[in-house]
Parts: C-alpha cells; structure tokens; sequence
C-alpha cells in the first residue's frame, strides 16, 4: 500500500476486519481504516474498529442479515463505484477475510469493470480464528493433515456430502440455522455418529460460547445458539479439553484499538 494516498483519483481497500476481536486486524487494514474519506462496514465488524477512522469521514452501514439486507449487493457495489469516482479514498470493511464468504471477489470485478481502482487487504479468517479461540486447531499432527470450509447454506446444490464427510476436519460457516440437516448429511454420508463437534457462538469476543458434543447429540445441545455461529466437526474437537486457553471474561492483552482492551501497553505508530 502506497504511503501518498491516490487524490483527486479515488481507490477502494476491500478490508478484512477479522472475525470479532477487534484486536486481530492486520496493521495494514487498520492503516487504511485512519485514511479512510468513506466506510461502508458489514453487520459482524467488531464496532471498535469504527472509532479509529478519521472525523470526517463518512460511515455506511450495509450490513446484511439472515433474510433481510440493507442494500443488495448491486446498491453496494454501485456505491463504492460512486465513492470511488468522486475522489475518495473508501474503505470497504469486512468481518473475516474478504474472499472467505465475504463477496470479495464479486466486488473486485465490479470495480474492475467500471475501471476503479482498488486493493485487497486480506484478514484473519473466522474459520481458523474461532476455532483456535476455543483451544481447537483445524489440524494436527497425528490427528488430522487437513481441513474443509463449507458454507452452512444447505440448499447449495454443489455441495459434495460424500466428499466431504471424508475429510478430517470440517468447518461449516452460519451453519447454525441447518445444523440438523447437516449432521445427517454428515451421518448419512458415512461419518460416524460418534465424531466430535462443537458448535462456536460469537468467537473471539467477550460473548464467545462453545458446546462440544458429537454428531449424535450436539443438536441438542446446541439448541437456542443463534448466529453467528462456526460449527466444526472432527477429531480434533477433542483436543479442546487440553488447551483450551481464552477465557471470554478477561482482557485480552495488546490489543492495537485504542488498548481499550488491554491490560498491556501497546503502541501502533500513525504515519
């Protein structure tokens, strides 16, 4: 990213914003953030990461939630074309990575196409980052050498559930609202009904809640868990009860927001 920041010719930064825990913004996302003219932020940004952007820029919320959207998709490109076009330096903030579930990459051929310049500033994806927040890596040696991302939409009719079920690990995104309907796909498919999974509500946050159950139960136990939620299923579930480390309750330490969450001093230095 340059330091002499494009004007009058505007540039859009598709930013990943991380997956709850504000501090887990790359310093390159949170530098576009302070230089920011315009926002437009999705629905599970971490808020905090609002307060960094400059006075005078403008802030557009279009987030978009289960059955009901803000602006569709076209509104949305439409504007970081408008944005972009009239000099501005916008940042399109969102939760996770970009190209994860995020329509990044929609966003990018749209901007391609009316000819707008633009950058992507990958984040740490939600799939890796709340797993990991709750004392569950995705691999491990011994257990398992790899890892399936699945959208938890099971009406996508190019979903493979023989391939899948296969593999060692899998992580389903919003699956929350199907999770019946999964795991008996999973269990149909030939994983065994006795496979660990837990289900991971508001990971990396202050409201982070996980059960952990096998393919057989969990839908019981998870009963009442609303999104956001990651379900993850596989062996390495089990590796939770050994180290498992965050504890939603306390700080969390050098964080670069403002240290609002912090107990450590931390500094990030503005150019």
């Amino acid at each position: 990213m340059r330091d002499d920041f494009p004007s009058p010719n505007g540039i859009v930064y598709i930013v990943g914003g991380g997956p709850g825990d504000p501090g887990l913004i790359t310093v390159k996302g949170l530098k576009c953030l302070r230089r920011a003219d315009v926002v437009l932020h999705d629905r599970l940004i971490a808020l905090e990461l609002l307060d960094e952007i400059p006075a005078h820029a403008e802030v557009i919320d279009v987030g978009k939630e289960p059955k009901h959207h803000r602006r569709s998709q076209q509104e949305i490109n439409d504007l970081l074309i408008e944005k972009a076009r009239a000099g501005k330096i916008v940042v399109r903030l969102k939760g996770g990575d970009p190209f994860v579930f995020g329509r990044g990459g929609e966003e990018c051929q749209a901007l391609a196409e009316a000819g707008v310049r633009y950058e992507v500033v990958p984040g740490v994806s939600s799939v890796i980052a709340v797993p990991a927040y709750a004392g569950i890596p995705v691999t491990h040696r011994g257990v398992t050498p790899a890892f399936t991302v699945v959208t938890g939409h099971t009406a996508d009719t190019s979903i493979d559930w023989k391939a899948i079920s296969q593999t060692g690990t899998i992580i389903f995104v919003m699956g929350v609202e199907h999770l019946p309907e999964i795991l008996d796909q999973l269990i149909a498919h030939g994983r065994s009904s006795d496979t660990p999974a837990a289900v991971i509500a508001d990971g990396t946050t202050s409201r982070q809640f996980v059960v952990v159950g096998t393919l057989a139960d969990l839908v019981g136990k998870a009963e009442g868990i609303r999104p956001p939620a990651l379900l993850i299923v596989g062996e390495v579930v089990r590796l939770r009860e050994q180290i498992d480390w965050f504890d939603p309750q306390l700080p969390v330490i050098a964080s670069p927001i403002g240290a609002k969450q912090s107990h450590a001093e931390f500094a990030v230095f503005r150019s």
